[in-house]
């Protein structure tokens, strides 16, 4: 099953919260809101190798980076996949 958390942050933080999370190897995928609309809406993989992280990750980290630069005050919304892996709609 799936679980969203969302963070309100400064715009120049998003990244670095981002990559914290993106580490924690359980996110599914990551929206950034301002004034409850999407601006940049991220699929990512579940369990990425850090090794990968740099070649894979540095554009899409680039591309949230530019957009929330725009920002000042920002809702990062986080879609975390549950401990067993499975979602409802698996079943």
């Amino acid at each position: 099953m799936a679980e969203n958390e969302k963070f309100t942050i400064k715009g120049s933080e998003v990244v670095e919260k981002v990559k914290e999370l993106i580490h924690q190897g359980n996110i599914r995928r990551v929206r950034l809101l301002h004034d409850d609309k999407v601006i940049i809406e991220v699929p990512l993989s579940v369990g990425a190798p850090v090794v990968v992280f740099g070649i894979v990750w540095a554009p899409v980290l680039a591309a949230i980076g530019a957009a929330a630069a725009l920002l000042t005050e920002c809702t990062l919304e986080v879609e975390k996949v549950s401990d067993n892996g499975q979602d409802s709609s698996c079943k």
